[in-house]
């Protein structure tokens, strides 16, 4: 009997499969904590937009007051196609942006002017305040600014308990 070996055995693959199974073990906790270093580098780069776009914002269309919420900021000056904020942060009050949610408010303020983008009188504000919380439950990394243009962290969202223009309680400064 003469038998003609091609191909592999059964347990030739068995073993390459469980190689595979090891070396996904191995990378794959990897590949999620780069992930979330990822979005968390996309959050503080999205608080520092924040910051730039309401700085703009009071210096050129608001008389010194601050946009109440992203889609504010989100809608150009007359004469402009160019919002003050773009990448999408401005499409809603509320935007899912790589694992986070961001979100930006400011109590109006009786006293302010119209502004030059179509918000009306009393409704911009002396101070604002943004986070960016993450989506994921496993992610403990939450990252809140302020007119004080400071970007803080912690470990639970800072929206809530943030102020509007000075040093929150909770929280430690990044930048």
């Amino acid at each position: 009997m003469n038998r003609n070996a091609r191909g592999f055995a059964l347990i030739d693959l068995i073993f390459v499969c469980g190689i595979i199974g090891l070396l996904a073990g191995i990378a794959l906790p990897r590949l999620l904590l780069a992930k979330q270093a990822a979005g968390a580098a996309s959050a503080i780069g999205s608080m520092r937009v924040v910051n730039s776009a309401e700085l703009t914002f009071a210096l050129t269309c608001a008389s010194g007051f601050y946009a109440p919420n992203l889609t504010t900021l989100g809608t150009p000056p007359p004469g402009s196609r160019e919002p003050y904020i773009s990448g999408g942060l401005g499409a809603s009050d509320t935007v899912d942006k790589s694992g986070y949610l961001l979100q930006l408010s400011g109590t109006a303020y009786a006293g302010a002017p119209s502004t030059c983008n179509g918000l009306g009188p009393g409704l911009s504000s002396q101070g604002f305040k943004a986070s960016a919380d993450p989506a994921e439950p496993t992610n403990t990394r939450f990252f809140a600014t302020n007119a004080n243009s400071l970007i803080y962290e912690g470990t639970s969202s800072l929206f809530a308990t943030m102020p509007e223009v000075s040093v929150p309680t909770v929280g430690h400064p990044i930048y």
